[in-house]
């Protein structure tokens, strides 16, 4: 278009150094580290690190990157806790132009170099902790990878790699440039995500993206600089639901945390004067029900950010009575992570502790950072009535929802169809404009916040000898939010026990996915010879109501 037709608000006004900045989450550390250098930034048990020296570190990492001749656009993974590396890789990192791939701490040698090889990894960073999964692991991976190991005195292990991470930081430039994006649009890490097929998709991020989620974490949970955030999300899951960048953007301190412990979580809240923190709803229940010697009683209201299976009512009011004010958010890795947020009204505090539970349970409202939340029909792409009842498909659009499926063109695709972004969830819109979810379009099984495929767990018990069909689904558990519940015919004359079944499972896959319940019998089928899941989900709901939590 000719810029004479674009009005006077165009001629001769156009970006430049002085008036135009890509947005990006670099930039909060940047502010961070200059406006808070001698304030405490990070924590990790004895460890106190001002934002002054967390940003020199990352500075460091980011220039021996650099000089291992890592750049835009190539991958680096990093398998690791909840300590500062994990945290210093989300700057370092994308600071030397590079995308960040924070693997599941919880996967199996097989997917982890699924992920190595499909992302294209040239550097790991890798806790030593981990070193025989990663061994196994990269036994598989055919491209050349750099291994960097990192040594945590808390639990050391093997080392794999040809240097440790803090001599790796020593051959950095500590002056190495604030480096942003030459695009806000530009790849910044990237989230792999089971789906529902076996092999898990490749979200990918914007730092665009970033920087405007990490600020509506900031807002929505009142995030300020005396805030004290502590770590029990795993920092790999949605990159910490860019909590890792949003408390940085506004200069509260981080707490890490290797493992969750709720003695170590209680002695943190009270110690270190914790406010803030999120985690899937068995953190919550962790909590509740831990031993009374390991509680402690603090001062300050911890606010909790909780998000997959609502939390219940009497979750909620055990919560409350520790001290803890739990706000309820709902989002996927294709959505960096929170999309949506519960809002409070203040009418809500009046009502009883139940009919305040199934509000606070509603997935609620689109965050102010995202854009548009619709609840709609998924052929006709027309929104449901706001009347609580009739059910239509969560879609979200906006500024940070995810670039894509890297090298999956067709999922990308379909997953963007009418120019909304499918979440698969189906859900319904009431009066007040809170969108509240009810079922899942997909088999997906959410346990302990964790995605579990189940196709990906059918896939291995089809490889029993004695197995001749398979189906999994969700079963409701109170602890982990739903467990893998696997409903198996045996082939004629073989034989197998539930427990068999477990082991075979644990033998070939990431513990977490294993099936805690085993049912026997044929399989209900459609004419056409489909398994009906929805009947296998019912009575999977049927056992848990009779026989309580499944074995763990």
């Amino acid at each position: 278009m000719d810029p004479a037709d674009s009005g006077i608000f165009e001629i001769a006004l156009d970006k430049n150094p002085a008036n135009y900045r890509a947005l990006s989450p670099i930039d909060f550390l940047r502010w961070a580290g200059a406006v808070f250098r001698d304030r405490v930034g990070v924590v990790y048990g004895k460890q106190r690190f001002t934002y002054g020296s967390f940003a020199t570190r990352c500075r460091r990492l980011a220039s021996a990157l650099a000089r291992a001749g890592v750049g835009r656009g190539d991958t680096v993974a990093v398998m690791c806790p909840n300590i500062p590396p994990m945290l210093e890789a989300h700057y370092g990192i994308p600071m030397a132009g590079a995308v960040l791939n924070a693997l599941n701490i919880r996967l199996d040698a097989a997917a982890i170099a699924f992920i190595l090889e499909h992302g294209e990894a040239k550097v790991l960073l890798t806790d030593s902790a981990f070193s025989p999964v990663i061994r196994q692991a990269l036994m598989r991976v055919q491209r050349p990878l750099r291994v960097i190991d990192i040594v945590d005195p808390a639990e050391p292990g093997e080392r794999l790699g040809e240097m440790e991470y803090e001599s790796f930081l020593e051959t950095g430039d500590p002056q190495f440039p604030w480096h942003l994006p030459e695009d806000e649009w530009q790849a910044l890490s990237l989230c792999y995500t089971s789906g529902t097929t076996g092999n898990p998709k490749g979200v990918v991020y914007h730092h665009r993206g970033a920087y405007l989620n990490a600020l509506g974490n900031a807002l929505v949970m009142g995030l300020r600089p005396d805030s004290v955030y502590l770590w029990t999300l795993p920092m790999f899951h949605c990159n910490g639901w860019t909590f890792t960048w949003g408390v940085t953007a506004i200069g509260a301190t981080h707490v890490c945390l290797r493992k969750v412990d709720p003695a170590q979580i209680f002695a943190l809240v009270a110690e270190e004067g914790i406010t803030h923190m999120c985690g899937a709803p068995i953190v919550l229940n962790m909590l509740i029900h831990a031993p009374d010697a390991v509680k402690r009683s603090f001062e300050q209201r911890v606010e909790v950010a909780t998000g997959g299976a609502a939390p219940p009512s009497a979750v909620i009011e055990a919560m409350e009575a520790m001290g803890f004010h739990v706000t309820h958010l709902y989002g996927l890795t294709e959505t960096y992570g929170p999309s949506t947020v519960c809002i409070e009204q203040s009418e809500w505090r009046r009502l009883p502790i139940g009919e305040r539970a199934a509000r606070i349970a509603r997935q609620g409202v689109v965050y102010p950072t995202l854009g548009e939340l619709m609840v709609a029909d998924p052929e006709r792409m027309t929104p449901v009535p706001a009347d609580g009842r009739t059910i239509g498909e969560i879609m979200l659009r906006g500024h940070t929802v995810m670039k894509g499926y890297v090298k999956n063109p067709g999922a990308t695709e379909e997953a963007f169809r009418g120019g909304w972004y499918h979440s698969g969830d189906l859900a319904v819109m009431h009066p007040d404009g809170y969108a509240e979810v009810k079922d899942r379009s997909k088999d997906i099984i959410i346990s302990g916040g964790e995605n579990i495929s189940s196709l990906e767990v059918e896939e291995v018990l089809y490889r029993h000898p004695a197995v001749m069909e398979a189906a999994v689904v969700a079963r409701p558990d109170p602890v982990w939010g739903e467990t893998p519940c696997a409903f198996v015919t045996l082939k004629e004359g073989a034989e197998a026990s539930a427990e068999e079944i477990i082991a075979f499972c644990r033998a070939n896959m990431a513990h977490y996915k294993v099936p805690k319940t085993v049912v026997f019998g044929p399989l209900p089928k459609t004419s056409t010879g489909k398994i009906q899941k929805f009947e296998l989900r019912q009575r999977a709901g049927r056992l848990a109501a009779e026989e309580g939590p499944a074995a763990s």
